[in-house]
């Protein structure tokens, strides 16, 4: 019996936050996922593969839930036969990190990925950067050819007064305990609300049609 994030030593929050269900072909194939090759991923993975949960990470989070639920409706996503179109280049800014997310979720790989069994189901060059996308990336179905640009705007959950206070003592490296434990308190506080309260909030997440270039 799998083990949920809620039972894991994570915050209680991270089981309330919406679950990204896909289906994965080649999964499938292999035997890996029985049944019809779903997959369901709990934010806890992306928090997993990063090391991490910050506003970056709930953010992308937020962006994939939202941009699959914008090219598949009630569709079950198909993982693997998404594109990617990055905006930035690979080594801007927490960009990597975005594109890890962006990879565990869609399967879209750069040239490092997966590059198929039979001419089926290769990843590799689905996941491209430097892409003339306004946001800050695009998802592209590749059976129907279908694509939305995502973007995201943080500010809409800013950080707290108090977190302003506490924050440059620990990231300045004098804070006392008390103060460290306050500190990850507010950050994920921040995370909870962009994760369980905003979740599909268009002023924080803005969705809308892209038409890549021929």
């Amino acid at each position: 019996m799998g083990v949920s994030s809620r039972d894991q030593d994570f915050p209680p929050f991270f089981a309330d936050v919406p679950r990204i269900t896909v289906r994965d072909k080649l999964a499938q194939f292999l035997g890996a996922a029985v049944h019809g090759g779903t997959m369901t991923y709990e934010y806890a993975d992306a928090v997993r593969l990063a090391g991490h949960s910050c506003p970056t990470v709930a953010g992308t989070w937020l962006m994939v839930l939202n941009g699959l639920r914008a090219l598949y409706g009630d569709e079950v996503p198909v993982r693997g036969e998404i594109e990617v179109f990055m905006s930035d280049s690979r080594d801007s800014g927490a960009n990597g990190v975005i594109a890890s997310v962006v990879q565990l979720l869609t399967g879209a790989a750069p040239e490092t990925g997966f590059h198929g069994i039979g001419g089926q189901f290769s990843r590799a060059d689905l996941l491209k950067f430097d892409q003339p996308v306004q946001g800050v990336f695009a998802l592209r179905r590749m059976d129907t050819g279908r694509a939305v640009q995502v973007s995201l705007n943080a500010a809409v959950v800013p950080w707290t007064d108090e977190m302003r206070e506490v924050m440059p003592r620990a990231v300045g490296g004098y804070a006392s305990d008390a103060d460290l434990a306050r500190f990850g308190e507010l950050w994920q506080g921040r995370v909870r609300k962009m994760l369980t309260e905003h979740a599909s909030d268009p002023q924080m997440i803005h969705v809308s049609d892209w038409q890549p270039r021929a």
